[in-house]
């Protein structure tokens, strides 16, 4: 056989085609990778609080601020987990300053305690990033009696936010941070039965509730704390591999398995999730961007439902009477 036909031949095709796709592969790949901090603000001196840091975005969040020599309070529900997580970015930074509080977002009562104590021992809050959240679970409720999505993601972080608005102003200028998501799209405020209790539950509707509270949440709390020092931002951290996941098709264990491998290419990694979380923590020249709606570290226009600036001071009314926050 010639050189000449081996060169046009079957193989000839057949490699330019990997080749092709390899390259296109590669090109998604950084498409879905999206946006990255490029900022190098250095936080020493400074106090940054992130909620569910012990793992996903939120332990690749507390893991980039530590190398920026920030003092880094990781607040989880389980201990254990969150001291490995401590000691990884300790050993991995090179940071010693990161310290481990408990914090159960379903529970108001472990909300303001774990408030009270921050308080007392903490001299600065700089940036509180508002991460942790549940996603898609079953109807559970929380300790208090509300439906969990809500109550984790929205409610626990409200009542959070507002207790440590005092150490957050002192230490001003200083940033809220709340992950939202891009599924608030679609979603709407059901004031009239927030719970669930009077009509079927979905958990996908009941997510949607959930970011968009956070979003409206967010929204609000800037319009409320203007001319403080203190800022507000909400972001979607795009579509990840981490845990959050994990009620996702949870009732389908073969379809789960068929889906996760491909869908595996096509989700971030948690330090690529985590970007715009840091970026919304420490670019520069943000507080004219106080309220708004962040994506792939660049703003983006949240849908319609997450404009109504209406619907977020009645969210906020309402969010306050379920925590008995006018009892503070």
């Amino acid at each position: 056989m010639k050189l000449e036909h081996l060169s046009t031949g079957p193989l000839a095709k057949y490699g330019a085609a990997g080749a092709v796709t390899a390259i296109s592969l590669l090109l998604l790949r950084r498409w879905i990778a999206g946006g990255v901090c490029r900022s190098k603000a250095r936080l020493d001196g400074k106090t940054v609080l992130i909620t569910g840091a012990n793992t996903g975005i939120g332990k690749e969040t507390a893991r980039d601020l530590a190398g920026r020599g920030a003092r880094v309070v990781i607040a989880c529900r389980d201990l254990a987990k969150a001291e490995q997580a401590a000691a990884e970015i300790r050993r991995t930074t090179g940071n010693g300053n990161v310290a481990v509080r408990r914090l159960d977002l379903a529970s108001l009562s472990s909300v303001r305690q774990f408030s009270r104590e921050f308080n007392e021992r903490e001299e600065r809050l700089d940036i509180l990033i508002n991460n942790a959240g549940v996603m898609m679970c079953p109807k559970w409720l929380t300790e208090d009696g509300f439906e969990m999505q809500l109550g984790v993601n929205h409610l626990g972080h409200f009542l959070l936010t507002n207790l440590l608005l005092d150490k957050l102003k002192s230490s001003a200028p200083s940033r809220v941070v709340n992950v939202s998501s891009i599924a608030h799209k679609g979603g709407r405020v059901h004031f009239d039965d927030i719970f669930f209790e009077h009509s079927e539950y979905s958990p996908l509707e009941s997510y949607r509730q959930s970011k968009l509270a956070v979003l409206l949440f967010s929204r609000e709390l800037a319009h409320r704390l203007q001319g403080t020092g203190v800022t507000s931002y909400s972001l979607h951290p795009g579509v990840i591999r981490t845990e959050l996941g994990r009620h996702v098709l949870g009732g389908y264990p073969l379809l789960k398995m068929i889906v996760s491998a491909p869908s595996l290419c096509l989700m971030k990694t948690p330090v690529q999730g985590a970007q715009t979380s840091i970026h919304c923590a420490v670019a520069e020249g943000l507080e004219r961007s106080s309220g708004l709606y962040f994506s792939d570290c660049s703003l983006k226009e949240p849908a319609p439902e997450g404009q109504d600036d209406r619907a977020a001071r009645q969210l906020w009314e309402l969010s306050a009477r379920l925590v008995g926050l006018e009892e503070n």
